[in-house]
């Protein structure tokens, strides 16, 4: 059990201020790691860092300057980055046809640039140690198509953040990095909201999923913390999908 302990390491988690991030950061604070918590909400990423004894830092996952900034700020207080956590996202749930030019960027360039001016910035910091471990947060949706709902953008999407990954994998197995990714299936986060309010969508995704029921955000965190730790040390280019069934189907 001693391999999934982080004392003395260091953390961030993009995203980390609610939902799976949160779950993630609060996990990662249990085994022992310094934790840093990104997101574009001051207020929300101020108020979530106190509550659970992690610092803030400010990002626009769409802003490669404000990327930048935030891991050069990290790296001045820390010194070091050994595991990152990839989970800011949004969605779109909108017929293909309907699906405006201004609404496909946005998803893409916060899911998958996101995802891809991270990776980017984190690993600038990790490559020079020889050591790190980045998880991205995919999606069931990268492997299923969801119903009753459109949402062939975000789909893709998350896709693209799985392969992605797949492909830093590769690229950097010799260079010390681990990149993996979770792929969440429906969770009880701010994403998901609307659809869980509609008594008709969530019981067809409950009736679809063999648990019979939603996610709580920490049942990501387990994954998190193995693949944060040495005993994932073996792992990479992985997609960890946690669905409570859903893709048995």
């Amino acid at each position: 059990m001693a391999d999934f302990v982080l004392d003395g390491q260091t953390a961030l988690v993009v995203g980390g201020a609610t939902g799976i991030g949160r779950a993630a950061a609060e996990a990662l604070i249990a085994i022992g790691a310094a934790v840093f918590i990104a997101s574009r909400s001051a207020a929300g990423g101020e108020k979530a860092a106190g509550e659970i004894g992690a610092t803030y830092l400010p990002m626009d996952v769409t802003d490669s300057a404000s990327v930048d900034a935030a891991l050069d700020a990290l790296a001045s207080r820390a010194g070091r980055l050994d595991v990152a956590v990839n989970s800011a996202g949004t969605g779109l749930n909108k017929a293909a046809e309907e699906t405006e030019d201004d609404e496909f960027a946005r998803v893409v360039d916060v899911n998958f640039g996101g995802v891809f001016r991270c990776c980017r910035a984190e690993g600038r910091l990790m490559l020079p140690q020889g050591s790190g471990s980045i998880i991205n947060i995919a999606s069931m949706s990268a492997r299923i198509v969801n119903n009753p709902q459109k949402q062939a953008i975000y789909n893709a999407s998350k896709a693209a953040v799985v392969h992605y990954t797949r492909s830093l994998a590769a690229e950097w197995s010799g260079r010390g990095i681990r990149v993996n990714t979770v792929s969440p299936g429906y969770t009880e986060t701010a994403m998901t909201a609307r659809g869980r309010a509609n008594p008709e969508r969530l019981a067809s995704w409950k009736a679809m999923t063999p648990l019979g029921r939603v996610a709580k955000p920490a049942e990501m965190a387990g994954a998190i913390v193995y693949l944060a730790s040495l005993a994932s040390s073996f792992t990479t280019g992985a997609d960890i999908v946690i669905d409570g069934g859903y893709t048995l189907w």
